[in-house]
């Protein structure tokens, strides 16, 4: 989340984070451009007036990274010539400002689905049925009710299609930047995942590489 204005790029983080997302933040076109340096990212919401550094550079060296990072571009000039300006630039989607965190947090669910392999609406593997729109999960029919994290590290599991995660990739997708790297937090969470789906279990440790539903 790139954006100048401190309380809207918080209120707009936290919504996401209430959707599963791990989000990092940035308030300028610089600290967004050390961020990328650093880190893959599915989509980075990109205000287009950004200081020090331009939301349109930073824009052009995503882009031209090559990389599948997606972006969507805000800004609060409604003009289409903007809009095609800035799709011009490489930008995968434009909002105008204001808009409803609803809107916003449906299309950046629909840009990072194009920076994965292409999943159904629903993610089914023993006996486990997860929803991710609605942020449901069932086992055998059974409601089964999850944090945010809990709810992300299932779904990244699912997503490995009985391959194996491990903790670190688990960190990245599900936690944001200023998590300790050394925490124990991705096998608490595993264990509070493992306790709710019930027995018998299925979410298996690979010692020494990480965690899969087989």
């Amino acid at each position: 989340m790139v954006e100048d204005e401190t309380l809207l790029a918080e209120s707009i983080a936290e919504w996401l984070r209430r959707e599963a997302f791990a989000v990092d933040v940035a308030y300028d076109g610089d600290a967004a451009l050390q961020r990328l340096g650093v880190n893959e990212y599915d989509v980075v919401v990109l205000d287009r007036d950004l200081p020090v550094v331009h939301g349109d550079e930073v824009c052009r060296s995503i882009v031209d990274g090559g990389g599948e990072t997606r972006v969507l571009m805000l800004t609060a000039a409604a003009a289409v010539r903007e809009r095609v300006a800035g799709l011009a630039l490489g930008a995968d989607d434009y909002l105008t400002k204001p808009f409803a965190l609803v809107e916003l947090s449906a299309r950046v669910h629909a840009l990072s689905r194009r920076t994965r392999r292409a999943a159904p609406p629903t993610l089914s593997r023993a006996g486990i049925v997860v929803d991710p729109a609605r942020r449901q999960v069932h086992r055998d029919g059974r409601y089964v009710p999850l944090s945010r994290k809990e709810f992300a590290v299932l779904v990244e599991l699912l997503r490995a299609d009985g391959a194996v995660v491990s903790a670190e990739e688990l960190l990245e997708r599900a936690w944001d930047e200023h998590i300790d790297p050394f925490t124990n937090v991705v096998r608490v969470t595993v264990m509070k995942v493992r306790r709710k789906l019930g027995e018998p279990q299925v979410v298996e440790t690979v010692p020494g590489v990480g965690y899969r539903i087989p």
